[in-house]
């Protein structure tokens, strides 16, 4: 690292930029910058307590639900006022991914559980519709135990993709009912599957991204399971991608080992899939041969950022793991 840009680093770490966000200064790059709202959420820890704050959706009608593994209740429902308007759920003792799909009008949610083995889908009350088991037929695996799924992603025609990211690392691609279909990854592909996105971007191709945490980078993979491109993204370890528009957004839980150092960012690509924005995080730079320098953490907003749910008007609503439990953060896009 150039002496200059790491003793600007090392300065910031060590004064705790943003601490308390007094004054909510401007984080990010380029055209995508933002203010911190530490405070967005009102949940009362007494009530609606949280132990890790782990994916968002948004519903038809604007609202976020967001799993925590805390039993007393695993889907919170907030308004965008960071409001709690519902909660529910106490059986999902991993609930982690967390991916809506509107069918036809109704609106599902799909749970995966990793300390259950299953992905359970549900209405938005919390309805269990059908649960999508370990695949026992494949040849991959030899109980349900070595099953760890973390998150889920659907096709247009209602398939559903489930990542192993806590096990084998495979994606698992189920029919609507629930049998699968195909089995493609693993080990020797992806490090770390710990998310997974429909990638709408190129119309009349969609594919799916994944996310391969442990190596720092994004998979691209056709619906079929073949490997279409690798996205380099050094520094990034990478929780799951979020596709809006032309750009893709994600949580990095860490920039540098060890898994608790606390050292997470939110980071942006464009169309190209190159990172236009990291908030918290160096600014992006590109060497002459189209490679990404390291990514590292530059402010101490953020400890271990888990999901970013951007919203219509470019806001983002941030969820952390291990983090003291911590509710999510709001970041107010500044044009």
């Amino acid at each position: 690292m150039h002496r200059r840009i790491f003793i600007q680093h090392t300065a910031l770490l060590a004064t705790g930029a943003l601490a308390g966000f007094r004054g909510a200064p401007v984080i990010g790059h380029g055209d995508f910058r933002y203010r911190i709202d530490s405070r967005w959420c009102r949940a009362d820890p007494a009530v609606h307590p949280v132990k890790n704050c782990h994916e968002m959706v948004f519903d038809k009608q604007g609202r976020i639900f967001m799993t925590t593994d805390d039993l007393r209740n695993n889907i919170l429902v907030f308004d965008k006022d960071g409001r709690v308007l519902e909660a529910w759920g106490t059986e999902y003792p991993g609930a982690h991914g967390l991916t809506y799909h509107d069918e036809n009008g109704a609106e599902m949610l799909y749970i995966a559980d990793y300390e259950r083995h299953q992905v359970i889908k549900t209405t938005l009350g919390g309805e269990v519709v059908r649960t999508f088991e370990w695949p026992a037929d494949s040849g991959k695996y030899q109980d349900a135990a070595e099953f760890r799924p973390t998150e889920t992603a659907v096709a247009p025609n209602g398939d559903v993709y489930v990542s192993d990211g806590y096990g084998k690392d495979f994606i698992i691609h189920y029919d609507h009912d629930g049998k699968v279909k195909n089995v493609f990854g693993g080990g020797a592909v992806l490090q770390n599957a710990h998310g997974i996105a429909l990638d709408t971007r190129l119309a009349g191709s969609p594919a799916l991204l994944v996310s391969s945490r442990a190596e720092n980078a994004l998979k691209r993979f056709s619906l079929a399971g073949e490997l279409l491109e690798t996205i380099a993204l050094p520094g990034a370890y990478i929780c799951r991608p979020v596709v809006q528009g032309p750009n893709v957004y994600f949580a990095v839980l860490i920039s540098q080992l060890p898994w608790d150092s606390g050292s997470g960012f939110v980071c942006i690509l464009n169309e190209k899939n190159r990172v236009v924005s990291a908030p918290c995080a160096s600014a992006p730079r590109y060497n002459t041969d189209g490679t990404l320098r390291p990514l590292y953490q530059t402010v101490r907003a953020f400890r271990h950022p888990h999901d970013v749910l951007p919203d219509s008007d470019g806001n983002l609503y941030v969820a952390q793991w291990n983090s003291g439990g911590a509710y999510p953060y709001r970041m107010e896009r500044v044009k």
